[in-house]
């Protein structure tokens, strides 16, 4: 199974009478996320599931991707890595799943899933990592496939 997971791109500072899930991407956050849908739409199936956290930001990066996608209330801000990983049936899925959310959350997936414990790693925004999880002789592995930043394209 692959999983990867979209971090939104760069949005605007919380303003007054404003909530978090009403925080748009700025000019640089919408370049941010056109660049990184071409990059994804080059490489990903067509049968990739694309799950949305329902803030602003997170749907406006997800419309660069010109694909149907699903909106996931438990990939809001203040998600858990659990409920990320149930909401993508990690591992056992049949299909691709683009996850496309938010920090700490996304960190703490990449974290458990290569090194086994959901640590506070840093995922920049409109960065993508790529994850699969196969099976080998040896056992069970999680392998980065690809982990590619927006300002590199």
């Amino acid at each position: 199974m692959d999983l990867i997971l979209w971090r939104h791109a760069e949005a605007h500072l919380l303003r007054e009478g404003q909530t978090d899930a009403q925080r748009a991407l700025t000019p640089k956050g919408e370049r941010q996320a056109q660049r990184m849908a071409d990059w994804l739409n080059r490489r990903i199936a067509q049968t990739t599931r694309v799950l949305v956290s329902p803030a602003l930001r997170s749907q406006q990066t997800a419309k660069a991707l010109e694909r149907s996608f699903k909106t996931v209330a438990a990939l809001a801000p203040g998600g858990s890595v659990e409920e990320l990983l149930a909401v993508a049936r990690w591992p056992d899925s049949n299909e691709p799943v683009l996850v496309i959310g938010h920090q700490p959350t996304l960190g703490q997936v990449a974290a458990l899933l290569l090194a086994g414990s959901a640590e506070a790693w840093s995922v920049k925004k409109g960065a993508v990592w790529w994850l699969r999880h196969r099976e080998r002789e040896a056992g069970v592995q999680v392998v980065l496939q690809a982990m590619q930043g927006p300002d590199l394209l």
